[in-house]
């Protein structure tokens, strides 16, 4: 998720408030640890917005489109572990191209968040030293700026690589598997701009420590479309 003017403006009211430096969190409505400007403080969970409720959301069948086939065998391999499995010569399209709704425009597919704690000066010169290799080792990557702050939902620093094929994908997310170091990665997909709070929760994918994010911009981006939409009806009876 890129910090766009309009987001900016939106979150701008809180970033001063946001943690600067997590050290701890454990599950929800356990303490939370973190500090700024030298002041520790102590919190709960439940008083940051970090995870939607995953039955907020339905989810079709994984077997959609492959009803009423015969049924699969339990025949194993020659390891006598693994099953076989019906074969049929044609890969994957998602080889080639992402499954919609994944977006295929300039946005890219995939937003790669890699996270520094930027008071910790360890974890910013490695990350610093990630940032320069991964732009000369995947200059085709979209890259964006090392931040040194807080910004949008991320309660850290952060910088932002984009990913548009599944080559790249394959590519790259192994490789920073092993490359990231003590970092942690988000890795969260682009579909439409009214599931940007499901993208960033319940279809995400970390690696290393799970930082909780703030999700309240989220909302303020929706009671803003909702207003839009409402100043507009408006508009639109007025002039009938």
């Amino acid at each position: 998720m890129r910090l766009t003017p309009r987001l900016a403006g939106l979150f701008c009211a809180n970033i001063s408030s946001h943690a600067t430096h997590p050290l701890s969190y454990s599950s929800i409505n356990q303490p939370f640890q973190f500090h700024t400007r030298g002041s520790y403080h102590r919190v709960y969970h439940s008083s940051i917005p970090t995870m939607t409720d995953q039955f907020a959301f339905s989810y079709p069948s994984p077997l959609e489109g492959y009803e009423n086939l015969e049924p699969l065998s339990e025949e194993r391999n020659e390891d006598g572990k693994s099953l076989k499995n019906p074969q049929h010569g044609v890969l994957s399209k998602a080889y080639e191209e992402f499954p919609d709704p994944l977006a295929k425009d300039r946005r890219g597919g995939f937003d790669i968040h890699i996270y520094h704690f930027q008071n910790n000066p360890d974890q910013v010169a490695y990350a610093r030293a990630l940032w320069e290799r991964i732009r000369r080792e995947f200059p085709e990557l979209r890259i964006y700026t090392f931040w040194d702050k807080p910004v949008g939902p991320h309660p850290v620093a952060m910088f932002e690589v984009n990913i548009f094929t599944p080559a790249q994908f394959g590519a790259f997310i192994p490789w920073l598997v092993i490359n990231r170091g003590p970092l942690s990665v988000l890795v969260h997909p682009n579909t439409l701009e009214s599931e940007d709070e499901q993208n960033h929760t319940q279809r995400a994918t970390w690696m290393g420590d799970r930082i909780p994010l703030d999700l309240r911009i989220f909302k303020l981006m929706k009671e803003a479309e909702k207003k839009k939409e409402e100043e507009a009806e408006k508009a639109k009876t007025g002039r009938l």
